[in-house]
Formats: structure tokens, C-alpha cells, sequence
């Protein structure tokens, strides 16, 4: 299956989850990162403020905002930006997803654990985003550990990767938790 054709199909499915389906599965999903040993002794973690179609990270990031530093990307030209985690901070950025405000970023080998949303995931740690590469720049310059989140359905034996893709050390699925060894 070609990527555009994974893309596709995984927005259908997403559009025929209720939203009761939506917040069970992150439910599991996020209880089962909260049990890993790189978020348990993680202290700076970057996660991504969540867009409809995702799973949602809101009730997450409120649980643990007391006690880990969370982070948010937001879009720099062809660039992720990384700057602290505060709801009060949040607007509509780019692609009508909410991002922080402010000049306090980050450098990204500050970061211990990336928590990274995907459209596609495979049983060998590679991701299939939304096709703009921002994720894949941002993950080639840090050695946190990267964890990639998402509904079982997106889970794959394997996707198409091109060389520039950088994968992911833990796929969480809503009944999987796959470690990769790279």
C-alpha cells in the first residue's frame, strides 16, 4: 500500500470512532506510556497538543502537568520549535493546532522522551506522518527516546520509508507496546 492510500484509509477510520471510542483508547494507550520506564524517569517530555483525529493528549497533560515538564512543538517555517507546556499559553497556530506562545524554546537535546503522533506506525519502530517532514527533522537532532502513540488500527507490519524518516524506540497501541531495537 502506497503512503497516500495508508493516509486515506486510516481518516476513515477515524471518522467512524464515536467519542467515547476515541477517549477509551487514549485512555489505555496513555496508561500504558505512563508505565514505561523512559516516561517514569523522564523529567522534560515533549507531547503534542492534540488535533481531533488524534488521540487526545488534553486529559494527560493536565494528570502529569504538576509533576513532569512538558512541552509543545510549534511550527517555525519548515522547523518544530520547542517551548514549555502552560494551557494559558496555547493559541491557534499553524494548521489550526494549538501552540505555545512565547521566546523560551528549548533545545531539543534537552528533551528526554518525545511522545509522537503519527497517521501510521509499523512493527519496526517507522512512522508515516501528514507528509510535511517536521517530525522527521525534529527527531533526527536529539537522542531522546521516541515514543509513538495511535489507535491499533494504525499499527502496520510495515510501511514505506524513504531515507530521510527517522523511526520511533516504542510503538503504544491500545493493546500493544512494542520496543524497537535499532
Amino acid at each position: 500500500m502506497e503512503k497516500h492510500e495508508i493516509r486515506k484509509k486510516i481518516k476513515s477510520l477515524r471518522t467512524m470512532l464515536s467519542d467515547a471510542e476515541k477517549q477509551a483508547a487514549a485512555d489505555r494507550v496513555f496508561e500504558r506510556l505512563e508505565k514505561t520506564a523512559a516516561f517514569l524517569m523522564a523529567e522534560k517530555i515533549l507531547m503534542y497538543h492534540s488535533l481531533p483525529d488524534e488521540l487526545t493528549t488534553h486529559a494527560f497533560l493536565k494528570k502529569w502537568g504538576q509533576r513532569k515538564r512538558f512541552f509543545l512543538p510549534r511550527v517555525n517555517g519548515v522547523n518544530l520549535d520547542i517551548l514549555p507546556y502552560s494551557e494559558s499559553r496555547l493559541e491557534l497556530g499553524s494548521f489550526h493546532i494549538e501552540e505555545p506562545t512565547g521566546d523560551d524554546c528549548v533545545d531539543p537535546a534537552e528533551i528526554e522522551v518525545i511522545v509522537v503522533p503519527a497517521v501510521a506506525y509499523d512493527r519496526n519502530g517507522n512512522r508515516l506522518g501528514r507528509g510535511k517532514g517536521f517530525y522527521d527533522r525534529l527527531l533526527g537532532t536529539t537522542k531522546a527516546v521516541k515514543i509513538g502513540v495511535g489507535y491499533d488500527f494504525q499499527l502496520f507490519d510495515a510501511l514505506p520509508t524513504e531515507s530521510h524518516d527517522i523511526p520511533v524506540d516504542i510503538v503504544i497501541t491500545e493493546s500493544e507496546h512494542i520496543i524497537i531495537r535499532h
